[in-house]
C-alpha cells in the first residue's frame, strides 16, 4: 500500500466529483458528498489546512476505494 498524500480538503473533493461523488450539501467548512449508488462521506476543507493521514484513511474507508484508485482520481 503507497503512502497516503498529504492534500486539503479541496483537493481531496476535487478528485471525489472526478470519479462521480457530488456534493450533497454543506454545513460550515464540511461538505458532504454522495455517490449514486449510495457512498457518501464528509470532507472539511478548512482554508490552507492539509488532511491528516488518519482522516484521508477514514475518508477512503467511507467511499470504498483503494489509496491506488483515488492516486488515479487526483
Amino acid at each position: 500500500m503507497p503512502r497516503l498524500p498529504r492534500l486539503r480538503g479541496r483537493e481531496v473533493v476535487a478528485a471525489l466529483r472526478r470519479a462521480g461523488f457530488a456534493i450533497v450539501r454543506t454545513k460550515g467548512s464540511h461538505h458532504f458528498l454522495q455517490h449514486a449508488d449510495g457512498r457518501r462521506t464528509v470532507v472539511p476543507v478548512h482554508g490552507g489546512e492539509t488532511i491528516g493521514p488518519g482522516l484521508l484513511c477514514k475518508i477512503l474507508k467511507d467511499v470504498e476505494m483503494e489509496t491506488e484508485e483515488f492516486a488515479r482520481w487526483l
